[in-house]
């Protein structure tokens, strides 16, 4: 009996021999870890790069791909944390960048910080809209005129006030209300900003549109494509300033007191 009972004994004492002996290995590699991770290399470095590994054993790695290969150092986490990319504020938008005809404008922002580690990359530090200049930049009036009507948001007729509006210029602006003809599939797509309100266009919806400096003709108090000396029911050219493809046709209904359309449907001309 005595020694059947040792012969169990004995295998349990072993496990517990076994057992002890692998928790000895892993303290004594936790504390060789602990001066041996991405702290102690001093690197975290960027996509894939086999350079950027801390010796072992094991051989672990502190690069930003050591996620996707979990082969990261035990402190990656915490000796390379992840930093967001982070930008300034956009810039004023420019003037147009050709005077007298369909052009653009463009604003910028710059980078404060540069992602790291992972973290989330920068936007787009440049945008671009649609714009006329009816001034040639040394300050000479354009004489020509530009067909079909320019229309964008009317938030950027709200921007253009913030500019300022010279004394001798100061005219009353009015009003224009249109029925839109069919609409392109191109004005649905839009990926810039700028551009977006051209997806609320709809077939048989009204339009306001308002005409106001500077695009006032100077001796007329007239926009270019108001419609003003179309016939009745005469189909006009209208196209969406910022987006060359989404140009379509639509019908002079009149000009009312106040532009009273919804927001997405109110418009001006540039």
């Amino acid at each position: 009996m005595a020694q059947r009972r040792a012969a169990r004994i004995l295998p349990l004492a072993l496990a517990l021999a076994a057992v002890a002996a692998v928790s000895r290995a892993r303290g004594s590699l936790g504390a060789l870890w602990s001066g041996q991770g991405c702290a102690a290399l001093g690197r975290c470095c960027p996509g894939r790069d086999p350079t950027c590994a801390a010796r072992g054993p094991p051989r672990c790695f502190c690069d930003q791909a050591c996620g996707a290969g979990r082969d990261c150092c035990e402190d990656y986490a915490r000796a390379c944390p992840a930093v967001p990319c982070a930008v300034a504020k956009w810039s004023g938008w420019s003037r147009c960048v050709k005077p007298c005809q369909v052009s653009y404008r463009v604003r910028q922002r710059h980078v404060l910080q540069e992602p790291r580690n992972g973290g989330a990359p920068c936007p787009p530090l440049e945008e671009r809209a649609g714009c006329v200049e009816y001034w040639s930049h040394p300050g000479v009036e354009c004489q020509q005129s530009l067909l079909p009507a320019l229309i964008t948001t009317g938030s950027y007729g709200k921007e253009r006030k913030k500019q300022g509006v010279p004394k001798e210029r100061e005219t009353a602006g009015y009003c224009v209300q249109f029925r839109l003809g069919p609409i392109p599939g191109s004005c649905q797509q839009v990926r810039a900003p700028h551009a977006r309100w051209t997806r609320y266009l709809t077939q048989g919806h009204t339009v306001c549109v308002r005409c106001e400096w500077p695009a006032q003709d100077a001796r007329s108090r007239r926009c270019y494509g108001d419609g003003g000396g179309a016939e009745g029911n005469q189909l006009l050219l209208w196209q969406a300033a910022g987006h060359p493809r989404c140009r379509g046709t639509w019908e002079r209904l009149g000009r009312p007191r106040d532009c009273s359309c919804p927001e997405v449907h109110s418009l001006v001309f540039i």
